[in-house]
């Protein structure tokens, strides 16, 4: 791939969240005995189509950092994820589409900084192309302030290096800008919100990410 200048520079933020694969027919949780949510808005329908990079060497996963290009969805654009932290949380780096393929200039920037050899044209290739019908909702304390938002992704995932199609069903609970900051209190919420979902009939995910999924890991 080759790089066009790009000055924007990234919005970032810290994704933190728990994951839980279900199956086909199981049927949603119940969000209002979560202590705190008032009120679970949704669902909100998106159409995820996402394309992964790395070198082909598979460097920058192996670092622990996730590269995409993602349509629709209120943050569609390119992205990078970095490794979870000591909260196993992650930042995630996002700019703009722009035009075709080409990734921006800043993201091509931010990943030389973990591998050098990245930022050479045509050194990221495609790896994986993941596609999720995704319904969202967002669970409201009562001010109305999002304590999390809780997504239903039905995935359709390939693995363009080993030509593998999979298929799975997954929920995602990610912490809202009305969570806890106190992380105490952020753990007890997110250990209340896995109970939830395990009495619903989820299970604790099998993989790490979607990509590392797709790539059978």
């Amino acid at each position: 791939m080759t790089t066009t200048p790009d000055s924007s520079q990234p919005v970032r933020s810290l994704e933190i969240e728990i994951t839980f694969d279900v199956d086909a027919d199981t049927s949603l949780p119940e969000w209002t005995a979560l202590e705190g949510v008032a009120a679970v808005e949704g669902p909100e329908l998106r159409d995820l189509d996402a394309r992964y990079v790395d070198l082909a060497s598979m460097t920058l996963g192996r670092a622990g950092y996730a590269v995409r290009r993602r349509t629709g969805g209120p943050d569609e654009g390119w992205h990078i994820k970095g490794p979870k932290g000591a909260e196993g949380g992650r930042i995630e780096q996002h700019w703009p589409l722009g035009d075709g393929d080409t990734p921006p200039l800043g993201l091509v920037h931010a990943i030389s900084a973990v591998e050098p050899r990245a930022g050479a044209t045509g050194a990221l290739v495609p790896i994986a192309r993941i596609r999720n019908a995704r319904h969202a909702y967002l669970l409201r304390d009562a001010a109305g302030g999002v304590i999390a938002e809780f997504v239903d992704d039905h995935v359709i995932a390939e693995d363009l290096l080993r030509g593998v199609e999979t298929r799975w069903r997954e929920w995602e609970f990610e912490l809202g800008s009305a969570a806890p900051t106190d992380l105490d209190d952020r753990v007890e919420l997110l250990s209340a919100a896995t109970d939830i979902a395990l009495a619903a009939g989820a299970r604790r995910a099998r993989s790490d990410s979607k990509l590392a999924r797709a790539l059978g890991a």
